[in-house]
């Protein structure tokens, strides 16, 4: 899978998974993957991975990462629960 493909079905599975599971209150209206964002990606081989947001407030992140060698594409959904600066 090229990084192209990798980064349109990643958007395409954030999108799915955010319509299913979000509080509706968070959202007027559904996500569509145009509205997922990557904050980063990498090809490593045959393998990626990206990590994506997306415009909701909900303090969701995900995690895709493609495995070339099997095919398989794991996908992990993470919240946010606290932000703290603490300076040294």
């Amino acid at each position: 899978m090229n990084s192209q493909d990798f980064i349109e079905k990643c958007k395409r599975l954030v999108a799915d998974y955010t319509n299913s599971h979000m509080d509706r209150t968070d959202a007027a209206a559904p996500i569509i993957p145009e509205g997922v964002f990557v904050v980063w990606s990498c090809k490593t081989l045959q393998n990626n991975k990206a990590l994506l947001s997306t415009s909701v407030t909900d303090g969701m992140y995900y995690e895709v990462t493609y495995n070339g060698n099997r095919d398989e594409i794991y996908f992990d959904a993470y919240k946010k629960f606290e932000n703290q600066c603490i300076k040294l």
